[in-house]
């Protein structure tokens, strides 16, 4: 190749986050077109209010030119620009007064380059909340449409990974869906509370506009609320440094890792509930489990969602250091690392999300496995219902104890000695101090399952179908795999 030609996008690295994992959507709030046209919109919108304001040497031929420019952005002139100024605020200032020379001068008047760079990135990490917000709600749905269909079949239930009392399948998937329910309270949240930089100065004193305003504080309060407004913020920061405080990005992205770790602990569940044979993500007719092992149907989906979220639990310290660093006003050292450390989880906690709706939405069930693994636990888990039976049969409660704790270790015994099957039932039927015991009835799953369909129903109705009123409009929205 030669050295001046430019090299093709095979040949140069391409993050995996954006060409395998984020959507379109979240790819766009990211991109150089996106953010570099809110600044021009920020410039216009402050000019705008300057102008209101009095400034008339702010001229309307500016504003129209101005706004009739917005996305169109010349990348090879900015980068030029860039390239000789090391000022990437600046560079862009030059470009955009080249399609709008009736603004030049005015363009950044009395700013500095964190008007532009902190309110944009605010913009576009509210906006992206919301693209968030979207995902989780369209899981919670789907996982709520899945715990519904589900409530009712009893499946064993596990603490410590050991066989426990019996729940449901749809009560279980209820477990799911809280967590991301509280991730859901919790953006919401962010989103509502999220403050503007706001206009506010070099240092954040506010002085350079203090100038162009002749000293009236009121007019400077009033600039700083106007722009707040037109980008709908219900508020600024009363009081900044050079940028908003980097505690922001530190709470924000705390609030995708917590995502991630609910979507990491639903994916671990469905892959060790893919190696019991009792549940399965979506696999499709043509894919492939392994290149070696033709029969596998590995849960490549959910493998991938828990690597992904393991990537954002892991940049949630990022930006806590550099709240942590940054020196009185500010220090630069937070601009290379936030280029990094808040899209990145952004985008990787959004190919989650998208994983996790398609698995919810296709998750395969195998009743036989089910009910088979609970029929194999579930005689000793009744030993007691059996116990008290055999009590109300008449029987002497510490002779039928004894008889049911060494048919019981017998046939733990042999269980896990011989791999044979669990044949406590066959034993007690032989016995007869419980013939007058209808065993079948008494080891009936329904009994063991408490109120986990009554569970469900409770949680459809107070947290679920709440969350499908509030985004009624996007339910149901695609979430199709790229690869």
């Amino acid at each position: 190749m030669s050295s001046q030609a430019k090299p093709s996008r095979h040949e140069t690295y391409e993050s995996p986050l954006a060409t395998r994992n984020a959507s379109p959507q979240m790819l766009r709030l990211f991109s150089p077109q996106h953010k570099f046209g809110l600044w021009r919109r920020l410039w216009l919108e402050l000019a705008r209010c300057e102008r209101e304001l009095g400034l008339d040497r702010i001229s309307a031929e500016a504003l129209r030119q101005m706004e009739a420019k917005l996305d169109d952005i010349d990348f090879d002139l900015a980068a030029n620009w860039e390239k000789r100024l090391r000022h990437d605020v600046m560079a862009h200032v030059h470009t955009f007064e080249e399609v709008a020379p009736a603004a030049k001068g005015i363009i950044h008047l009395g700013a500095t380059s964190q008007y532009v760079v902190d309110n944009a990135d605010l913009i576009i990490m509210r906006d992206a909340l919301r693209l968030v917000a979207t995902r989780l709600a369209n899981a919670i749905d789907a996982l709520g449409t899945f715990a519904q269909k589900w409530k009712d079949l009893p499946t064993l239930g596990y603490t410590h990974f050991q066989p426990a009392q019996l729940t449901t399948v749809g009560k279980r998937a209820t477990l799911w869906a809280q967590d991301l329910a509280i991730d859901l309270e919790e953006v919401e949240y962010r989103i509502a509370t999220m403050r503007f930089r706001g206009v506010k100065g070099t240092t954040g004193t506010q002085a350079s506009f203090l100038s162009l305003f002749d000293n009236d504080h009121a007019k400077v309060e009033k600039l700083d609320r106007m722009v707040t407004e037109r980008f709908q913020f219900a508020e600024s920061f009363c009081v900044t440094g050079q940028t908003y405080p980097r505690k922001v990005d530190a709470q924000v992205t705390s609030t995708l890792a917590g995502i991630a770790a609910s979507v990491h602990k639903f994916c671990n569940d469905v892959r060790i509930l893919a190696g019991l044979k009792q549940l399965e993500e979506p696999f499709e007719e043509e894919q492939v489990g392994s290149s070696a092992m033709a029969y596998k149907r590995n849960p490549m989906r959910c493998e991938r969602a828990t690597g992904l979220s393991r990537f954002v639990i892991s940049l949630a310290s990022s930006p806590l250091m550099t709240a942590a660093e940054q020196w009185f006003e500010r220090t630069l050292d937070d601009s290379s690392n936030k280029r990094l450390a808040v899209p990145e989880p952004f985008l990787a906690i959004d190919g989650a999300l998208n994983i996790v709706v398609n698995v919810a939405r296709g998750l395969v069930v195998y009743p036989k496995t089910v009910e088979a693994a609970v029929l194999a636990e579930l005689p000793f888990m009744a030993t007691e219902e059996i116990l008290m039976a055999g009590v109300r049969a008449g029987g002497d409660r510490q002779e039928l104890h004894k008889l049911v704790r060494d048919h019981s270790q017998s046939a733990g015994h042999r269980v896990k000695s011989e791999g044979v099957a669990n044949d406590l039932l066959d034993r007690l039927r032989g016995d007869a101090a419980f013939s007058k015991i209808d065993l079948h009835d008494v080891v009936d799953p329904r009994r063991f399952i408490g109120r986990a369909p009554e569970q469900v129903d409770r949680f459809l109705l107070e947290v679920v179908e709440p969350v499908r009123k509030r985004f009624a409009k996007v339910i149901g929205m695609e979430a199709e795999l790229r690869v």
